[in-house]
């Protein structure tokens, strides 16, 4: 009877330490894509600031 516990509790063991395992796996591979994305960002935000040319209000359109 106290086997079959012991035997129980064995199988938890394994099967969260794979859990854990597995957890870890995905939190690298989510770290890695929020860094990705992080430096995608910053990238883009760069861009953007270099196309920020302050406004002349007295500039006429292209059209003109």
């Amino acid at each position: 009877m106290q086997n079959d516990g012991v035997a129980r509790l064995e199988e938890r063991m394994a099967w969260l330490e794979r859990h854990v395992l597995e957890q870890d796996k995905v939190m690298l591979q989510q770290g890695d894509a929020l860094k990705k994305l992080s430096d995608e960002l910053a990238a883009l935000r760069e861009r953007m600031a270099g196309r920020e040319a302050p406004l002349d209000p007295n500039e006429r359109p292209p059209h003109y």
